[in-house]
């Protein structure tokens, strides 16, 4: 089966949820996200990405067969990085290693550049994600460089890459 990126609806709340419940992938997340993540939470981010800035704010359910699986998202910079913007993602652990996830980032890449302004896409996983740096490097980014104890995660100081892929 092939993956596919589409706007969230408000039934997905409940896929969502039990993806973001799952400690390994909150593990592999920045913190901030409410844990545990209920579906009224979900609701609350769906109605969110739908009426955030078209322009600004690119935020998709990743879907197998219909199902929601995971989710990706680009956002826009600000200032004298508004031509840039960040890419995140997750997908559900049983989704893992079948390159769900590589596809559902070149079709957002794609869909970015072909609808916007933006000229530079970056990624910055935890390095010891080599996982999410396989995705990117599948997907066509470059790895610009590791960017030394840059965050703290789960009470470790962690190193992060960071991955760009330019507008041709």
């Amino acid at each position: 089966m092939t993956c596919a990126i589409r706007e969230w609806r408000p039934e997905d709340k409940t896929a969502l949820a039990a993806t973001l419940n799952n400690p390994k992938v909150l593990d592999m997340l920045r913190d901030g996200l409410p844990n545990p993540y209920t579906e009224q939470d979900a609701e609350d981010y769906i109605r969110a990405m739908l009426s955030s800035d078209p322009d600004r704010v690119f935020a998709f359910a990743v879907t197998v067969g219909g199902e929601v699986i995971g989710s990706i998202s680009v956002t826009r910079r600000d200032n004298i990085h508004y031509r840039t913007a960040e890419l995140g993602y997750y997908i559900g652990e049983p989704y893992w290693g079948r390159g769900y996830m590589t596809s559902a980032v070149r079709q957002v890449c794609r869909l970015v550049f072909e609808r916007s302004d933006i000229v530079r896409i970056f990624a910055e996983p935890f390095a010891h994600n080599a996982a999410s740096c396989r995705v990117l490097e599948k997907a066509g980014f470059v790895c610009e460089g590791t960017m030394k104890s840059n965050a703290e995660k789960n009470g470790q100081i962690v190193d992060m890459k960071l991955y760009a892929l330019v507008k041709e």
